[in-house]
């Protein structure tokens, strides 16, 4: 059982590196949700012509716009609470 605590400069680098790989991380949700607020209009016509799915179009429309909005959320909030610890 030997157990090895590390030294002030092991910590150092492992507590910047994880808030930075974070924050890089809610920058790339953020820019996916808004990549698919972007390709909402291109995407939707191609949907409407499936019969299937015609019926369901509002939900649809709903659910795409969900998507975008969290994903935006979530890569903001991530961004915001790890910048700090920079």
């Amino acid at each position: 059982m030997n157990s090895e605590k590390p030294n002030d400069t092991q910590k150092d680098t492992q507590g910047i590196k994880k808030p930075f790989i974070q924050v890089i991380y809610g920058i790339a949700l953020t820019l996916a949700g808004i990549g698919v607020f972007y390709s909402i209009p291109q995407v939707m016509p191609r949907i409407e012509q499936m019969h299937q799915f015609s019926s369901v179009m509002g939900f649809i429309h709903f659910s795409f716009y969900l998507l975008g909005v969290l994903l935006i959320g979530g890569g903001l909030k991530k961004i915001y609470e790890n910048y700090k610890k920079l």
